[in-house]
């Protein structure tokens, strides 16, 4: 067990040494920050304004189209074919053609956009918008309807979840919470097992390997890599945290500091290029006005976070553990990365396949999809952590991680069958078959 302990300490401390790891730890949060920041000053530095003229038969919609800080809206009283022809020319971006027709049914499918360049998403939406909200005011009228009547009966049903011991809960937070879990624990296992593959391959290659296994045994040499790279993916995932917390947070407060609710979910919209998703947010920002100061902390009364994060730390190094030793075993199979690819595939499938039923789960997280998957070991590290937010059975969570520990140790002692034989063949390109012979080989 000694051994065990001073390979383990010898790759955590030769991995976090490295440039590259400080590097990448620092840079990693910075490049969110940028990302996260670049979405604001893009959107400040593109000034450019469109002009688009409205040529309107129909006179519905004299002032309608409201000009903004993007786009410029003019009305003319002109031939189509002459304004289309000399647009470019006098620097219009578009003409928007609404031809006269008397049935408003018709005129839903005759509007027309002519422009020299593809409109955005932006654009249109902005435009449909606003015919939308014209034609149908028409239609009230035609049809004797008082649309302020109409709205003031409109119905908008706000259903509060509460559990059994009446606390309140929130679906969209829970599935948020269980779900980046889920996909927290799907990148790490893909990274950092990667990373003990070709650790293995490397010490392999270099025939430093056949120094290392004069000390110690070759199952005690995978053990120690396996859990001092997952030390090394601990150390930089929690500085990753910390660290894209603090450059978020500074980013937010420096373009968005000053603004009150209405103005951020505006520079959202903004930033998102959907001018609709404003009018999407306004009943949430009604919501958010007219909620108490302590709304958030009581949905979160509601969430088990003790329970989230036992579990999560539980799968984070069961669902690692037990895929590495496979990534390891391959490592040790191969002489070069091309060679990686045959085995990588039936190993990575289930990983893949957890995060694909991972959606099926959201939508019913007590269904036979998602209490099968959150048990099989090679899928449950993902699918199990999406259910927890939802509320899972003990027996469930018990049978999970009972299974899961039992695969970890069938998964070791497969690999290390493997990685014993395979760590000092050179030369020789393996099989499926020329695996299973070592792994029936006796000590």
């Amino acid at each position: 067990m000694n051994k065990i302990f001073l390979i383990i300490r010898r790759e955590y401390l030769s991995r976090v040494r490295k440039k590259s790891f400080i590097v990448m730890t620092i840079l990693g949060p910075l490049l969110i920050g940028g990302i996260f920041a670049a979405t604001f000053l893009l959107n400040k530095v593109d000034t450019e304004k469109h002009t688009i003229v409205v040529l309107d038969n129909t006179h519905l919609f004299a002032n309608k189209f409201k000009s903004d800080e993007r786009l410029n809206f003019i009305y003319l009283d002109q031939n189509l074919d002459s304004l289309r022809s000399q647009s470019k020319e006098l620097g219009y971006f578009a003409v928007l053609y609404i031809p006269a027709i008397e049935k408003l049914e018709l005129l839903e499918k005759s509007v027309t956009l002519y422009s020299e360049t593809q409109p955005s998403i932006e654009i249109i939406s902005k435009i449909k918008f606003s015919l939308e909200k014209e034609i149908n005011a028409a239609k009230y009228v035609a049809a004797g309807i008082d649309e302020k009547k109409l709205n003031s009966i409109k119905t908008e049903v706000d259903i509060k979840t509460r559990d059994l011991q009446n606390k309140e809960t929130n679906s969209d937070f829970i599935t948020g919470i269980g779900f980046a879990a889920g996909l927290m624990i799907y990148m790490f296992i893909f990274i950092y097992g990667a990373m003990v593959m070709r650790g293995v391959m490397e010490e392999k290659m270099s025939r430093i390997v056949e120094v290392i296994i004069s000390s110690v045994k070759p199952f005690q040499l995978m053990m120690g890599k396996i859990i001092g790279v997952a030390m090394v993916g601990l150390t930089q995932f929690l500085l990753w945290v910390i660290l894209s917390t603090a450059v978020i947070s500074f980013v937010t407060a420096r373009f968005m500091g000053d603004k009150t609710n209405e103005e951020k979910i505006e520079q959202m919209a903004k930033v998102n290029g959907n001018v609709q998703s404003m009018n999407q947010f306004s009943s949430a920002m009604n919501q958010m006005n007219n909620a108490p100061a302590n709304k958030l902390s009581v949905i979160l009364e509601g969430i088990n976070f003790p329970l989230i994060i036992v579990t999560f730390i539980f799968y984070f190094l069961g669902g690692y553990l037990l895929y590495s030793a496979l990534f390891a075993a391959i490592g040790s199979a191969v002489d070069s990365e091309t060679d990686t690819q045959q085995f990588m595939l039936p190993v990575t499938i289930p990983l893949i396949l957890g995060y694909i039923a991972s959606v099926s789960v959201i939508n019913n997280p007590t269904g036979a999809v998602a209490f099968w998957f959150s048990i099989i070991p090679l899928t449950s590290p993902i699918v199990m952590m999406v259910r927890i937010p939802f509320g899972v059975p003990g027996w469930q969570i018990g049978l999970s991680m009972g299974l899961l520990i039992l695969g970890f140790i069938f998964t070791t002692w497969l690999a290390g069958k493997i990685y014993r034989t395979g760590i000092l063949m050179y030369g020789k390109k393996v099989s499926y078959g020329e695996l299973a012979k070592w792994i029936r080989y006796k000590n």
